[in-house]
């Protein structure tokens, strides 16, 4: 098995070249802005935008055994699951916490497995925790296939310069080989968070490189934009999406973050299975992600918990950004359940800073 640990898109260094800058974003290099962070907004919500998300974790698993086993370990269905489709699924541990949210791509004699960027090498290392008589051999291709993600109400028709009549005869969670102009991907369509179609573009190194680079240099009508990791995080967070390490990660469970979409309560037994049915069963569920409005601005003083008015524990502030649309700064959190009726007022604290009052909002803020 190849060890790697790669925090980086391949394609970095390319961005570099052009005079874009990175910054480190929990552990990871990204480009910040290709525009005003204004008009990649502006693109996201009203035409197409690019981003370049092949630094996350790209894991190849071989053998007779990886459908069952990914089965038996992942939240989601599997084994039904034909050639050329794509699923979510939640690895758990067996407190029935969120190890990452993957994405599975069946190309039949291989499967790949999508992992979050932060949370790759622990995908890497539970996986391999549980090969133990199984068939089943992983290859880390990190470095090895640029992806790339179209998002906006403009994806479509955008995808079709590259794909032509492909992205409109996908359903969703199928992806198609595409050959055209000498340039060989995959195209895979995907909800986004509110069930409008976005895609993934994958390919080898050589044929990605043609397609950024026939994107950069695209002029056309579309409201196109590449997409950098300041306005996605504002996108995101007035969108509601969940991201790793913040919302996904080892403190809390698909209930509480709102994916019970992609859990089969149906399908049997899984690690994790028997506490999530619990929580499920029994309505057990302590706490829900959900938007929080600040009065003031939240300053950068590091974790801010949740407390009422006689100064209990009632939440977790798990991401913050100013939202230029709405005037105001914003965030995700997680609300203990006594305290989620829009418009709670709640106070935030951290160890250094003074307190800021919050509002519970629903999400997303902008639809």
């Amino acid at each position: 098995m190849i060890e790697t640990d790669s925090k980086t898109s391949p394609l970095l260094e390319y961005f570099e070249s052009l005079g874009y800058k990175a910054d480190g974003n929990n552990g990871n290099s990204v480009i910040t802005q290709y525009n005003s962070v204004g008009e990649e907004l502006n693109s996201l919500y009203d035409g197409v935008g690019v981003r370049d998300i092949s630094n996350y974790g790209i894991l190849e698993l071989r053998g007779k055994d990886v459908r069952d086993f990914l089965h038996r370990i992942t939240t989601n269905s599997i084994k039904e699951l034909p050639k050329e489709r794509a699923v979510r699924t939640i690895l758990t541990t067996e407190k029935g916490r969120i190890i990452d949210v993957v994405t599975l791509m069946n190309f039949d004699e291989y499967k790949l497995v999508i992992t979050n960027p932060a949370n790759k090498l622990k995908v890497k290392s539970w996986i391999e925790k549980y090969v133990i008589m199984d068939d089943v051999k992983l290859n880390d291709f990190n470095n090895k296939y640029v992806l790339l993600e179209l998002l906006g109400p403009q994806a479509v028709s955008f995808a079709t310069l590259f794909a032509d009549k492909i992205p409109n005869e996908l359903n969703f969670n199928q992806f198609k080989v595409i050959h055209s102009d000498g340039i060989l991907f995959f195209i895979l369509k995907l909800g986004d968070n509110t069930g409008k179609p976005k895609f993934w573009i994958l390919a080898d190194m050589n044929n990605g490189m043609k397609i950024v680079k026939t994107m950069k240099e695209y002029t056309g009508p579309f409201n196109f934009n590449f997409i950098g990791n300041e306005a996605y995080e504002k996108y995101r967070i007035e969108q509601g999406i969940p991201a790793a390490p913040n919302e996904l990660n080892g403190s809390f469970n698909p209930h509480e973050v709102n994916l019970l979409s992609i859990v089969d309560f149906k399908k049997g037994c899984y690690i994790g299975q028997e506490v999530i049915a619990r929580l499920d069963t029994y309505d057990k569920v302590q706490k829900k992600l959900t938007g929080i409005k600040f009065k003031d601005e939240p300053g950068h003083n590091g974790l801010l918990n949740l407390f009422d008015k006689e100064d209990k524990d009632a939440g977790q502030v798990t991401s913050v950004a100013f939202s230029k649309e709405l005037n105001q700064w914003i965030g995700l959190a997680f609300v203990r359940r006594a305290y989620l009726d829009k418009g709670t007022i709640l106070t935030a604290k951290s160890e250094k800073g003074k307190p800021v009052k919050i509002e519970v909002e629903n999400l997303p803020f902008k639809k």
